[in-house]
């Protein structure tokens, strides 16, 4: 079955992520979104009905049928009306990549080159299902501190902007002598009243020109990966996702019945981390001469010894599938663990460093307070 897939896989899009990342939802040609549950549960439904005999165009009809209309529907009348006229569905899949990516066209191939079709859909399901499950996790774990970031930014930057002027009226009518930590705080106030456009556009313009620069890849995106890998706890955190990201897309591959040198260009092509797009393509051009695996792993710098002697126990006893996708489930373990104390962390010191704030912005207001309430009391 690898021999009939020799010719390798179309290149693929990376996504703007430093690691392997969930299907997302995608936009079709038509411009509409398609999300990325929905094309699970159709590979789901096809599986099955592949599996009870039903001939692929009239699965695919039956689909078509009873999905709801719009962009996926297109997508889906596109595909029965290309099966119909004889073209194979990986190949008409394949011209919907913002639905069927590289990863999903390739294996639906590999199933049709070796007569498991229905196998290989239920896979890619699992597959699909077990990434949507991760990304899930990780962006769950996100939303406190962003939400507790982002109204501490706003508090402040209300507190700075409008009630700070308000107080500087009162300490000026009384002519109160102010301590180094209030002047601190009002020439903070007014400069950013005074220059809001660079307090607030600069670092905007910076967000915008960040995301600008990963998107359009080069150094820049490689330096970016590369220092979040080095960042304390959560760079091992990143590179943990990476690899078990890696490990489970080539495991499935393999599993699938895709040859080495096309699964190792898909893996490359399908994930965002341009650090492990560099390991895995020199791994790639190592293998294309001849060599195994796992030593040109352990050169490239970007996977551990325990995952590249699995690796060669895998190549050694021809099971090289079943042991990266156990390295996959053994890596999301520690790295679900890893996540939850990581933000366990981080939780409390956000509310912290929220604390030192609004305290040094109350003692600030009130040491003045105080004097001048004991300097009326003084005259009374």
């Amino acid at each position: 079955m690898a021999k009939r897939l020799q010719r390798s896989a179309p290149t693929a899009t990376r996504g703007e992520s430093g690691d392997f990342a969930a299907p997302s939802s995608a936009t079709n040609k038509s411009g509409g979104r398609v999300s990325a549950q929905l094309v699970t549960e159709f590979t789901t439904q096809l599986a099955t009905l592949s599996a009870a005999g039903i001939p692929i165009v009239k699965a695919l009809t039956i689909l078509e049928g009873q999905t709801r209309p719009g962009p996926f529907k297109q997508v889906l009348a596109t595909l029965v009306e290309d099966v119909s006229a004889g073209t194979a569905l990986s190949e008409a899949m394949a011209k919907h990549p913002q639905c069927f990516d590289t990863l999903y066209s390739s294996m639906v191939k590999a199933g049709e080159a070796g007569g498991v079709l229905d196998t290989i859909l239920n896979r890619l399901a699992a597959f699909r299902e077990k990434a949507a499950t991760i990304r899930a996790k990780i962006k769950g774990a996100l939303i406190y501190p962003a939400v507790v970031a982002v109204v501490a930014v706003a508090v402040v930057s209300a507190v700075i902007v409008f009630v700070i002027p308000k107080f500087e009226e009162i300490f000026d009518s009384f002519g109160a002598e102010l301590p180094s930590i209030t002047r601190l705080l009002l020439d903070t106030s007014r400069f950013t009243i005074s220059y809001w456009y660079v307090v607030f556009g600069v670092p905007l313009g910076l967000v915008m020109g960040h995301f600008a620069l990963m998107r359009r890849g080069g150094p820049y995106r490689y330096r970016v990966h590369k220092l979040l890998l080095r960042l304390p706890a959560l760079g091992v955190v990143i590179a943990k996702a990476n690899i078990a990201g890696f490990s489970r897309t080539f495991g499935t591959l393999i599993e699938a019945g895709v040859p080495h040198l096309d699964a190792l260009s898909i893996v490359r092509d399908t994930t965002g981390n341009a650090v492990l797009v560099e390991g895995v393509e020199q791994i790639r051009k190592v293998v294309r001469e001849g060599e195994g695996i796992a030593r040109p792993m352990g050169e490239s710098g970007v996977f551990d010894d325990l995952v590249v002697n699995m690796v060669d126990v895998g190549e050694a006893t021809g099971e090289l599938d079943k042991m990266l996708l156990k390295v996959a489930d053994a890596y999301d373990v520690s790295v679900d663990r890893r996540i939850d104390a990581l933000f366990k962390v981080i939780e409390p010191a956000l509310l912290i460093i929220m604390a030192v704030v609004v305290g040094f912005i109350v003692v600030a207001l009130f040491m003045p307070l105080m004097t001048i309430m004991s300097q009326l009391s003084a005259g009374g």
